[in-house]
């Protein structure tokens, strides 16, 4: 019973193998990722980014059909496109960034929709909205790879400035180009992550994974390191167990694997050791008895 759950899915069929290796290596790059997102208060640019990838997304397989490849690079450059806009609008204007990606990230969710909807069926629609394991070739698997390797090896060279810019915002300021640089090349992994994650999590969900585990985090840690390596590992275990649920339940893998993610966070919210309702509890409790 236990062998028919848990092994045999990824036993015996390459697509749920090529799945997740995809998710665990997803995984691996959302943790960090995420973390900085939360701790720099861009949770809604990280939501924005990965909605604009849809337009390109949907651009790639009207010409090359489901070509992970092709879909991959257009959606980075609509992805990139769409974060460029965003700056150069909040620069040239007194609009904040923020509200810029998001008249963006809303444009580019509706034409990406509007364009598949027009050129493809509800099918291809539902694949790149809620993702599909069936969509991860060996082609796809090898850009995953590549995008996440290049997301880590970033992420690492701009570490420390992340960080400084991360618990003081005045960083970028005072540090001129370098400081933007840094941000701005930050902006470029979160890009490479989403970009490898369409294809499994889809568009809507990719946010999931990045957003959830790192908030889960932080009910049980502080530092910052350990924050980070929890986050990739609940990140992991929900591209796991979220790829089983798709299997078993038949439902596509982005909304069982960011329900998963959820479950984690709830858990967390509930009886974590940092600011979680029982910890507060805890807290009233003794202050009474004192």
């Amino acid at each position: 019973m236990m062998q028919e759950l848990f092994w045999i899915p990824f036993a015996e069929f390459g697509f749920m193998q090529r799945a997740l290796v995809a998710c665990l290596a997803l995984g691996l790059v959302s943790g960090p990722i995420g973390v900085l997102l939360v701790m720099r208060r861009m949770s809604l640019a990280g939501d924005a980014i990965s909605h604009s990838v849809l337009p390109g997304a949907a651009v790639g397989y009207l010409i090359a059909g489901m070509s992970f490849a092709v879909m991959g690079v257009a959606a980075f450059m609509t992805a990139m496109l769409v974060a460029l806009m965003a700056s150069g609008v909040s620069n040239l204007t007194s609009q904040r960034e923020d509200a810029s990606l998001a008249a963006f990230y809303l444009i580019a969710l509706a034409l990406g929709v509007a364009i598949i909807s027009m050129n493809g069926s509800n099918v291809d629609l539902m694949h790149l909205l809620f993702g599909s394991v069936l969509a991860v070739d060996r082609s796809g698997l090898i850009l995953v790879a590549g995008a996440v390797s290049l997301a880590l090896v970033v992420l690492a060279l701009i570490w420390r400035p992340l960080l400084a810019g991360s618990f003081d915002p005045l960083f970028v300021a005072q540090h001129g180009k370098a400081g933007r640089r840094a941000t701005q090349l930050f902006m470029f992994t979160v890009v490479l992550t989403f970009v490898a994650s369409f294809q499994t999590l889809g568009t809507l969900m990719a946010v999931g994974l990045l957003m959830l585990p790192a908030t889960a985090a932080r009910f049980w840690v502080r530092d910052i390191s350990r924050a980070c390596a929890l986050a990739s590992l609940m990140a992991m275990a929900s591209g796991a167990v979220g790829l089983l649920v798709s299997y078993h339940a038949s439902v596509p893998s982005g909304p069982a694997i960011v329900l998963t993610a959820g479950c984690f966070y709830l858990i967390s919210l509930l009886a974590g050791t940092h600011d979680s309702l029982l910890a507060h509890s805890l807290k009233v409790t003794r202050h009474k008895e004192s």
